[in-house]
């Protein structure tokens, strides 16, 4: 499907499944390198990074382990400028390889707040993982240690990304159409 409605929007496809793939693959492998005998936790930010986290998962071939936390700072297409945490990690990150798992990063806010949160309990180490990037929102001034596919400031759905709550199952990313 090239366009696709999701709610009240149209969206048309912008990066097709195979590339996600093979862009997942490669920060797998990337990983996989970095981190060999570090027993890395790897922190799933949910609910956007379900699907990128899962597939990754399956191609990291170290010990590690997998766990996940709920930070919310959007409604609807925008963002409310605040981080909340709805679900909280449930194990102790002291002393340990903290690799943080997002599907996008935009203004940043969120995951600045992750990162200086897991600092703050204590993590010897604190590593960022994006899917995607989108550098013309970008206003922190931390480091992202891996990403994925940088991309325009555009709205987008699909594989885990959603609007309000809908289009997270579509194995493409579609980006919204203007003047509807």
């Amino acid at each position: 499907m090239d366009i696709i409605q999701v709610n009240d929007r149209k969206f048309k496809k912008f990066i097709p499944a195979g590339q996600i793939d093979k862009t997942v693959r490669g920060l797998a492998g990337r990983l996989n390198l970095d981190l060999k005998d570090k027993d890395p936790l790897f922190v799933v930010v949910l609910n956007g990074a379900f699907i990128f986290a899962s597939d990754l998962f399956r191609n990291i071939s170290l010990d590690s382990e997998i766990a996940f936390i709920k930070l919310s700072s959007y409604a609807g297409m925008k963002s409310t400028k605040k981080v909340r945490e709805v679900v909280g990690l449930d194990r102790s990150v002291a002393d340990r390889t903290v690799v943080i798992l997002e599907d996008i990063i935009d203004t940043g806010r969120t995951m600045g707040y992750a990162m200086n949160r897991f600092r703050k309990m204590g993590a010897k180490d604190v590593r960022l993982v994006t899917l995607l990037f989108k550098p013309g929102a970008f206003d922190e001034a931390y480091k992202i240690d891996y990403t994925g596919m940088e991309i325009p400031n555009d709205f987008i759905v699909g594989y885990g990304l959603d609007y309000d709550g809908y289009g997270r199952n579509y194995k493409d990313i579609y980006r919204v159409v203007r003047d509807q």
